[in-house]
């Protein structure tokens, strides 16, 4: 599949890559792997643009060659212009932070953020270090053990010691992944916050969409080493453009036309001959049959889908709402069952199914 065309930026603003494949020599036995191939993007001055990809699609690989830290096979990278591939790691004035920030325990907050402040003199960097500690929600902390922090507290110092030199471009790589889910949630929500108020230009790589596009401006998709789209966070669920991108980001089942018309929404892929209609999380609503809101079989509701009757798999939580697992159109689908006073549904009965296709996509096959 062509990748999608990355919409250009003036070519002396921020980040510009193109036509970039990065290829790992051949191993034992084994043939040389591409592990990006002839992707192209841009990330213009002050926007956060992250990369999105289940682990082995390129991401990772993408970053470190635009960090230097990966020999490219071919492509180009510049920033503002100019081209930096022959540039040393540490001449291109890009900050990094990874998964694991590995602070140095001998020394102390402060110590740690002012490793990357050498060049300046001892009160600007004590200056500085007061700053970024500030910004990123640790005032007061520079004499703290970095062993008595907490893991939130211990990412926020990475961040700090990463913005402290002022980098034109910061890479992010699995920064949060290590932590646990309700803190990830909040720190992804306050990078975001921290990044733009300084005005920071980022690269973040992460595999988890909720963090991606609490964090970015844009969010591009990648699947074995080629992007496959790039759009912003809304449009990008409105119009995931291709089967490949809605399926990693959770739209199922995919009906094609026949399909479609055996359910009664057919309607929905009018004039769209060969394309799917994709189901997003949360489309599908769940009445038990005699209860109230679903309405005849095969009338349109007022959210434009067809209530129908299939069988429930599982039962479940998620979320606080109470969901359930059904059968359709030979996949499983989670819907979420309606609160309408109604018996408890168990797996094996019959329940409506009520489509909002608001909360649907048609993509390409």
């Amino acid at each position: 599949m062509t990748a999608a065309p990355a919409v250009p930026a003036p070519a002396d603003s921020g980040l510009s890559v193109r036509d970039l494949s990065v290829v790992y020599p051949a191993g034992r036995g084994a043939a040389p792997l591409t592990a990006v191939d002839a992707v192209s993007l841009d990330v213009p001055r002050g926007q956060i643009l992250a990369l999105l990809g289940a682990s082995g699609s390129g991401k990772s690989s993408l970053l470190r060659a635009v960090a230097g830290l990966e020999d490219i096979a071919v492509g180009t990278i510049t920033w503002d212009g100019h081209d930096v591939v022959p540039v040393p790691v540490h001449r291109r004035g890009f900050g990094l932070m990874f998964q694991d920030g590995q602070l140095f325990p001998f020394r102390d907050v402060a110590g740690n953020i002012a490793y990357g402040l050498a060049g300046l003199p001892r009160p600007e960097q004590a200056r500085r270090v007061e700053e970024v500690l500030d910004v990123v929600g640790l005032p007061g902390y520079g004499d703290r053990a970095v062993t008595t922090l907490s893991g939130g507290q211990a990412q926020r110092v990475v961040l700090a010691r990463a913005l402290a030199p002022r980098p034109r471009l910061l890479l992010l790589d699995e920064p949060l992944s290590a932590l646990d889910r309700a803190l990830r949630e909040q720190l992804a929500t306050d990078l975001r916050a921290i990044l733009k108020a300084q005005g920071t230009t980022a690269l973040y790589v992460t595999h988890d969409q909720d963090e991606a596009m609490t964090v970015a401006d844009r969010v591009g998709v990648m699947e074995a080493g080629r992007l496959l789209r790039v759009d912003t966070p809304e449009r990008l669920w409105a119009d995931p453009g291709s089967a490949r991108v809605a399926r990693f980001l959770g739209f199922g089942p995919l009906l094609d036309a026949d399909a479609a018309a055996r359910l009664g929404w057919s309607g929905l892929l009018e004039g769209r001959p060969g394309e799917l209609l994709a189901l997003a999380p949360g489309a599908l609503t769940a009445y038990a049959v005699g209860g109230a809101g679903a309405g005849a079989d095969g009338a349109i509701g007022a959210r434009g889908g067809a209530s129908v009757r299939v069988p429930v798999t599982a039962v479940g939580m998620r979320g606080g709402q109470r969901v359930i697992g059904v059968e359709l159109a030979g996949e499983s689908v989670v819907a979420v069952l309606a609160p309408d006073g109604a018996e408890p549904v168990q797996a094996g009965q019959e329940v409506k199914v009520q489509l909002d296709s608001r909360r649907t996509a048609v993509v390409r096959a």
